[in-house]
Protein backbone atom coordinates (compact mmCIF):
# COMPACT_ATOMS: atom_id res chain seq x y z
CA UNK A 1 0.00 0.00 0.00
CA UNK A 2 1.30 3.76 -0.76
CA UNK A 3 1.71 6.48 1.98
CA UNK A 4 -0.90 8.50 0.07
CA UNK A 5 -3.50 4.82 0.71
CA UNK A 6 -2.08 5.20 3.79
CA UNK A 7 -2.48 8.14 4.55
CA UNK A 8 -6.29 8.12 3.05
CA UNK A 9 -6.95 5.39 5.93
CA UNK A 10 -6.27 7.17 8.55
CA UNK A 11 -7.96 10.63 7.50
CA UNK A 12 -11.02 8.68 6.61
CA UNK A 13 -11.00 7.13 10.44
CA UNK A 14 -11.76 10.83 11.49
CA UNK A 15 -11.16 11.93 14.79
CA UNK A 16 -9.87 9.69 17.93
CA UNK A 17 -11.64 8.60 20.80
CA UNK A 18 -11.82 11.38 23.57
CA UNK A 19 -8.63 10.92 25.60
CA UNK A 20 -9.56 12.66 29.22
CA UNK A 21 -7.20 14.63 30.79
CA UNK A 22 -5.31 12.71 33.83
CA UNK A 23 -6.21 15.56 36.48
CA UNK A 24 -9.19 18.76 36.48
CA UNK A 25 -7.86 21.89 35.86
CA UNK A 26 -6.17 23.02 38.93
CA UNK A 27 -4.49 25.97 41.30
CA UNK A 28 -1.39 23.96 42.08
CA UNK A 29 -0.58 23.33 37.93
CA UNK A 30 -1.47 26.56 37.35
CA UNK A 31 1.05 28.41 39.87
CA UNK A 32 3.82 26.24 38.38
CA UNK A 33 2.99 26.65 35.16
CA UNK A 34 2.96 30.53 35.66
CA UNK A 35 6.28 31.11 37.63
CA UNK A 36 7.96 28.67 35.23
CA UNK A 37 6.97 31.03 32.40
CA UNK A 38 7.25 34.52 34.81
CA UNK A 39 4.04 35.48 33.68
CA UNK A 40 2.80 37.83 36.57
CA UNK A 41 -0.64 38.57 35.84
CA UNK A 42 -2.69 37.97 38.95
CA UNK A 43 -5.90 37.48 37.00
CA UNK A 44 -5.38 33.68 36.62
CA UNK A 45 -5.20 32.88 40.39
CA UNK A 46 -7.71 35.73 41.46
CA UNK A 47 -10.19 34.53 39.30
CA UNK A 48 -9.29 30.87 38.88
CA UNK A 49 -8.72 30.17 35.28
CA UNK A 50 -5.84 28.80 33.75
CA UNK A 51 -3.78 30.66 30.82
CA UNK A 52 -5.51 29.08 27.48
CA UNK A 53 -1.74 28.90 26.38
CA UNK A 54 -2.15 26.25 28.87
CA UNK A 55 -4.31 24.34 26.74
CA UNK A 56 -1.90 20.78 25.91
CA UNK A 57 -0.83 20.61 29.36
CA UNK A 58 -3.45 19.22 31.17
CA UNK A 59 -3.67 16.10 28.03
CA UNK A 60 0.17 15.34 27.79
CA UNK A 61 0.84 12.07 28.20
CA UNK A 62 3.65 12.00 30.46
CA UNK A 63 7.03 10.72 30.66
CA UNK A 64 6.24 7.08 30.69
CA UNK A 65 2.54 7.76 28.98
CA UNK A 66 2.08 5.71 25.42
CA UNK A 67 -0.21 7.21 22.53
CA UNK A 68 -3.30 5.07 21.69
CA UNK A 69 -3.79 2.64 19.13
CA UNK A 70 -6.26 5.60 17.11
CA UNK A 71 -3.80 8.73 17.60
CA UNK A 72 -3.35 9.84 13.97
CA UNK A 73 0.10 11.10 14.19
CA UNK A 74 1.24 8.15 15.86
CA UNK A 75 -0.34 6.27 13.48
CA UNK A 76 1.13 8.17 10.06
CA UNK A 77 4.41 8.45 12.03
CA UNK A 78 4.68 4.53 12.23
CA UNK A 79 3.91 4.47 8.24
CA UNK A 80 6.27 6.96 6.92
CA UNK A 81 8.96 5.74 9.48
CA UNK A 82 8.97 1.72 8.23
CA UNK A 83 8.99 3.89 4.60
CA UNK A 84 11.80 5.06 5.52
CA UNK A 85 11.09 8.33 6.21
CA UNK A 86 12.64 8.59 9.86
CA UNK A 87 13.73 11.89 10.82
CA UNK A 88 11.93 15.51 11.40
CA UNK A 89 13.34 18.53 10.22
CA UNK A 90 10.49 20.86 10.88
CA UNK A 91 7.27 21.36 12.83
CA UNK A 92 4.79 24.36 13.45
CA UNK A 93 1.88 24.63 15.36
CA UNK A 94 -1.44 26.52 15.19
CA UNK A 95 -3.32 26.97 17.99
CA UNK A 96 -7.09 29.10 18.21
CA UNK A 97 -8.67 29.36 22.37
CA UNK A 98 -12.38 30.01 22.59
CA UNK A 99 -11.96 30.61 26.18
CA UNK A 100 -9.74 29.99 29.37
CA UNK A 101 -10.74 27.13 31.47
CA UNK A 102 -11.70 27.36 34.89
CA UNK A 103 -10.70 25.55 37.58
CA UNK A 104 -12.02 22.27 38.11
CA UNK A 105 -13.22 21.69 34.54
CA UNK A 106 -12.11 18.24 33.62
CA UNK A 107 -11.01 18.43 29.61
CA UNK A 108 -10.49 15.91 27.10
CA UNK A 109 -8.82 16.38 23.65
CA UNK A 110 -9.51 14.74 20.44
CA UNK A 111 -7.09 14.37 17.34
CA UNK A 112 -7.78 13.83 13.78
CA UNK A 113 -5.07 13.49 10.28
CA UNK A 114 -6.24 16.19 8.34
CA UNK A 115 -3.52 15.59 4.98
CA UNK A 116 -0.44 14.58 4.18
CA UNK A 117 1.39 15.80 1.28
CA UNK A 118 4.13 14.81 -0.99
CA UNK A 119 6.46 13.78 -1.59
CA UNK A 120 8.11 17.47 -1.09
CA UNK A 121 11.99 17.81 -2.30
CA UNK A 122 14.03 19.65 0.93
CA UNK A 123 17.99 19.91 1.31
CA UNK A 124 18.22 17.20 3.38
CA UNK A 125 16.49 14.54 1.56
CA UNK A 126 12.53 13.77 0.33
CA UNK A 127 9.71 14.36 2.78
CA UNK A 128 6.14 14.32 3.40
CA UNK A 129 4.34 16.82 5.33
CA UNK A 130 1.71 15.42 8.07
CA UNK A 131 -0.82 17.26 9.44
CA UNK A 132 -3.37 17.10 12.53
CA UNK A 133 -5.97 19.21 13.86
CA UNK A 134 -6.81 18.26 17.68
CA UNK A 135 -9.45 19.65 19.65
CA UNK A 136 -9.91 20.15 23.45
CA UNK A 137 -13.52 19.97 24.81
CA UNK A 138 -15.14 20.78 28.25
CA UNK A 139 -18.27 19.63 28.87
CA UNK A 140 -18.81 18.43 25.56
CA UNK A 141 -18.09 23.07 24.34
CA UNK A 142 -15.00 22.83 21.94
CA UNK A 143 -12.41 25.50 24.07
CA UNK A 144 -9.34 25.45 21.87
CA UNK A 145 -8.22 23.48 18.63
CA UNK A 146 -4.40 23.40 17.45
CA UNK A 147 -3.13 22.40 13.70
CA UNK A 148 0.40 20.82 14.18
CA UNK A 149 2.12 19.85 10.94
CA UNK A 150 5.46 18.07 11.05
CA UNK A 151 7.59 17.06 7.82
CA UNK A 152 9.21 13.76 8.02
CA UNK A 153 11.95 12.97 5.36
CA UNK A 154 14.28 10.21 4.30
CA UNK A 155 18.12 10.91 5.47
CA UNK A 156 20.06 10.25 2.27
CA UNK A 157 22.72 7.14 2.04
CA UNK A 158 26.27 8.67 3.28
CA UNK A 159 29.20 6.46 1.71
CA UNK A 160 30.96 4.91 3.53
CA UNK A 161 29.53 3.21 6.19
CA UNK A 162 26.39 5.28 5.44
CA UNK A 163 27.09 7.74 7.92
CA UNK A 164 25.14 11.56 8.36
CA UNK A 165 28.00 13.58 8.24
CA UNK A 166 28.03 16.97 10.69
CA UNK A 167 27.69 20.26 8.76
CA UNK A 168 31.06 22.22 9.03
CA UNK A 169 31.42 25.69 9.24
CA UNK A 170 34.01 28.04 9.39
CA UNK A 171 33.28 28.21 13.46
CA UNK A 172 33.48 24.50 13.57
CA UNK A 173 36.22 23.31 11.23
CA UNK A 174 39.13 23.10 14.13
CA UNK A 175 37.36 20.54 15.81
CA UNK A 176 36.70 18.50 12.88
CA UNK A 177 40.61 18.83 11.48
CA UNK A 178 41.60 18.15 15.15
CA UNK A 179 39.46 15.13 15.47
CA UNK A 180 41.32 13.71 11.91
CA UNK A 181 44.64 14.64 13.74
CA UNK A 182 43.44 12.69 16.99
CA UNK A 183 42.95 15.56 18.84
CA UNK A 184 39.46 16.78 21.73
CA UNK A 185 40.23 20.60 20.22
CA UNK A 186 38.01 23.02 22.81
CA UNK A 187 37.43 27.00 21.59
CA UNK A 188 39.14 29.36 24.12
CA UNK A 189 38.09 32.55 24.18
CA UNK A 190 41.86 34.54 23.14
CA UNK A 191 40.44 38.09 25.43
CA UNK A 192 39.04 35.99 28.50
CA UNK A 193 40.51 32.71 27.74
CA UNK A 194 36.79 31.12 29.23
CA UNK A 195 36.53 27.79 27.30
CA UNK A 196 33.44 26.79 25.47
CA UNK A 197 31.67 24.02 23.57
CA UNK A 198 29.98 23.73 21.22
CA UNK A 199 32.38 26.60 19.41
CA UNK A 200 30.86 29.73 18.23
CA UNK A 201 32.04 32.95 16.65
CA UNK A 202 31.85 34.98 19.92
CA UNK A 203 32.73 34.52 23.64
CA UNK A 204 29.39 33.97 26.15
CA UNK A 205 31.25 35.28 28.82
CA UNK A 206 32.94 38.91 27.11
CA UNK A 207 31.47 38.71 23.97
CA UNK A 208 34.99 38.63 22.42
CA UNK A 209 35.08 38.18 18.62
CA UNK A 210 39.04 36.15 19.35
CA UNK A 211 38.67 32.41 18.72
CA UNK A 212 41.06 29.86 20.04
CA UNK A 213 41.28 26.31 21.35
CA UNK A 214 43.03 23.94 23.20
CA UNK A 215 43.84 20.17 22.84
CA UNK A 216 41.82 18.36 25.98
CA UNK A 217 42.81 15.73 27.71
CA UNK A 218 39.85 13.89 26.55
CA UNK A 219 39.39 12.09 29.79
CA UNK A 220 35.71 13.15 31.87
CA UNK A 221 32.60 11.56 33.45
CA UNK A 222 29.59 10.97 32.08
CA UNK A 223 27.33 13.80 32.88
CA UNK A 224 24.25 12.35 31.22
CA UNK A 225 23.00 9.84 28.68
CA UNK A 226 20.26 8.23 26.63
CA UNK A 227 19.88 4.92 24.93
CA UNK A 228 18.71 5.42 21.61
CA UNK A 229 15.84 2.60 20.74
CA UNK A 230 14.09 4.26 17.80
CA UNK A 231 13.76 5.53 15.12
CA UNK A 232 16.68 3.60 13.12
CA UNK A 233 19.55 6.11 12.30
CA UNK A 234 21.89 5.61 9.29
CA UNK A 235 25.16 3.41 10.31
CA UNK A 236 24.38 2.56 13.49
CA UNK A 237 23.09 -0.71 15.17
CA UNK A 238 20.27 -0.17 17.70
CA UNK A 239 20.00 0.33 20.80
CA UNK A 240 22.99 2.78 21.12
CA UNK A 241 24.46 5.09 23.84
CA UNK A 242 24.61 8.92 23.23
CA UNK A 243 26.94 10.33 26.38
CA UNK A 244 26.83 14.12 27.49
CA UNK A 245 30.37 14.40 29.42
CA UNK A 246 32.25 16.97 31.34
CA UNK A 247 35.59 17.02 30.80
CA UNK A 248 38.13 17.26 33.34
CA UNK A 249 38.86 20.52 32.04
CA UNK A 250 35.39 21.88 32.75
CA UNK A 251 32.79 21.70 29.43
CA UNK A 252 30.54 19.88 28.24
CA UNK A 253 30.84 17.64 24.66
CA UNK A 254 28.29 14.80 23.43
CA UNK A 255 28.95 11.96 21.49
CA UNK A 256 28.57 8.15 21.42
CA UNK A 257 29.92 5.77 23.93
CA UNK A 258 31.10 2.56 23.00
CA UNK A 259 32.99 -0.19 24.75
CA UNK A 260 30.24 -0.97 27.62
CA UNK A 261 27.23 -2.91 27.81
CA UNK A 262 23.82 -0.47 27.55
CA UNK A 263 23.00 -1.64 31.23
CA UNK A 264 26.19 -0.83 32.88
CA UNK A 265 26.40 2.76 31.52
CA UNK A 266 25.90 5.00 34.52
CA UNK A 267 26.17 8.87 35.70
CA UNK A 268 29.68 9.39 36.73
CA UNK A 269 31.41 6.65 34.29
CA UNK A 270 34.90 7.79 33.88
CA UNK A 271 35.63 7.73 30.08
CA UNK A 272 38.21 8.95 27.80
CA UNK A 273 37.77 9.97 24.39
CA UNK A 274 38.07 7.76 21.22
CA UNK A 275 37.96 8.44 17.51
CA UNK A 276 36.54 6.72 14.29
CA UNK A 277 37.65 7.29 11.15
CA UNK A 278 34.65 7.44 8.63
CA UNK A 279 36.91 8.39 5.75
CA UNK A 280 39.64 10.48 4.80
CA UNK A 281 36.86 13.21 5.42
CA UNK A 282 35.37 12.76 8.52
CA UNK A 283 36.32 11.46 11.93
CA UNK A 284 34.33 11.26 14.68
CA UNK A 285 34.62 12.06 18.44
CA UNK A 286 33.40 9.01 20.94
CA UNK A 287 33.82 7.68 24.09
CA UNK A 288 34.89 4.68 25.63
CA UNK A 289 35.20 3.83 29.45
CA UNK A 290 38.66 3.40 31.13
Amino acid sequence: MSIQESAAEVVARGESAARLAPDPVNLPMIRHWTEALGDTNPRYLDAQVAPPAMIQVWTMYGLRGQRPPDDPLAAMTAILDEAGFTSVVATNCEQTYHRCLRVGEQVSVRSRLVDVTGPKRTALGEGWFVTTLSTWYADGEPVAEMMFRVLKFRPPSRVPGNVLRPVVSRDTEFFWEGTAAGELRIQRCGACRALRHPPGPSCPECGALKPEYVVASGLGTVYSFVVHHHPPVPGRELPFVVALVELDEGVRVLAELTGVPVEDVRIGLPVRVSFVRVDAGLTLPGWRPR
